[in-house]
């Protein structure tokens, strides 16, 4: 019998992505959103899960509903017999965090208390979180293995997802018949090889690639590099970039390791290098045929030097690693926005 996993936030970027692996690896995804980082399609489905239908020939079960929507969440649960969860949904600008802590607060950890008790009533009891680099605060050490201490979060965001991780430990703590995988990525970027889906943010990007992407399209006039003084190759910042697909497919790997019944286990999503701000300029450059404009930018407060993982573990627990290097990384990334200049929808320029 085919499994069902609940995917939240599937519309969005690593969600959709996600599902896509979960199709082809044979499961089926049952997927709810709140369209706060999902484009409206037709027929009030995320504009992600329909091209999704499209090119995999298939149709994926959609619930528009918010965690913090508890009723809403209980009826998706009594409906379906679930074998495991996957939760993307949750706020995730750090400066937004910053400025507006007690909704980041509300939403990303209401919502997933929500989630848990609601999982606990129905007899759910395998996860997939996803987790994030920034609960290793500034690194002590590189490469950033899973033992580096965590919880030491500069903003917020960071600290929604060092909380929610501690929850889900404490919950396999008390319930023994509980099962959790925490995945922390690095840097996630490119896009699948259709060119369908990719990461479309609403407004000003928060990340390098998306801004960056916008810059050789033309949508933005230059790049802002935040600091060229650090103490890297070439004085800007270095961070582990990963490809999205390489991500999700580590979500699958990650869904096998709960039939291990193991407990809470924790592993790092990256490559294991760091490229800088300005290789990743020339990288793109090379992909997109356009220069790219850019000028240097005081440092921003909270950025730090260089971060990159050690992802031996889920190599050798999980049997992941990464495929795709840079230069796939951002033809992928490059193929997505040049077919699709203004994201998901066809509307204007912003």
């Amino acid at each position: 019998m085919v499994q069902k996993v609940l995917v939240t936030g599937g519309g969005g970027y690593i969600g959709s992505h996600c599902v896509v692996e979960l199709i082809e690896a044979g499961y089926q995804p049952v997927v709810i959103d709140n369209f706060s980082n999902a484009v409206r399609g037709e027929g009030d489905v995320p504009e992600s899960l329909k091209r999704i239908e499209k090119f995999l020939d298939t149709k994926i079960e959609f619930h528009e509903l918010d965690l913090l929507d508890k009723p809403g969440l209980e009826k998706i649960f009594k409906k379906h017999s679930f074998y495991a969860v996957m939760h993307f949904a949750g706020l995730k600008a750090v400066g937004e965090s910053v400025e507006q802590p007690l909704r980041y607060y509300r939403v990303n950890l209401t919502g997933t208390i929500n989630l848990l008790e609601v999982m606990q009533a129905h007899g759910v009891h395998n996860l997939v979180f996803s987790s994030s680099a920034t609960v290793y605060g500034d690194p002590q050490k590189l490469p950033i293995d899973e033992q580096h201490p965590a919880g030491g979060c500069t903003n917020p965001y960071g600290k929604t997802k060092f909380f929610i991780e501690e929850m889900i430990r404490d919950q396999c703590s008390a319930e023994k018949d509980w099962n959790a995988v925490l995945l922390r990525y690095f840097n996630p970027i490119g896009a699948h090889i259709s060119g369908q889906i990719g990461e479309d943010p609403q407004g000003i990007p928060n990340n390098l690639l998306p801004y960056v992407a916008q810059v050789a399209i033309g949508r933005r006039k230059h790049l802002n590099v935040f600091g060229n003084d650090y103490n890297t190759v070439d004085g800007t910042g270095v961070r582990d970039y990963i490809h999205v697909v390489d991500l999700a497919k580590g979500h699958i790997a990650a869904l096998r390791k709960l039939n291990d019944n193991c407990g809470c286990k924790v592993y790092n999503l990256g490559t294991g290098t760091g490229y800088s701000v300005l290789q990743m300029v020339k990288a793109m450059e090379k992909a997109s045929g356009n220069e790219i404009a850019y000028k240097i930018a005081p440092r921003r407060n909270g950025d730090i030097a260089s971060c990159y993982a050690d992802p031996s573990l889920a190599e050798k627990e999980l049997g992941w690693k990464a495929d795709f290097g840079l230069e796939r990384m951002c033809e992928d990334l490059w193929r997505w926005q040049s077919q699709n200049p203004t994201g998901f929808s066809n509307g204007n320029v912003v």
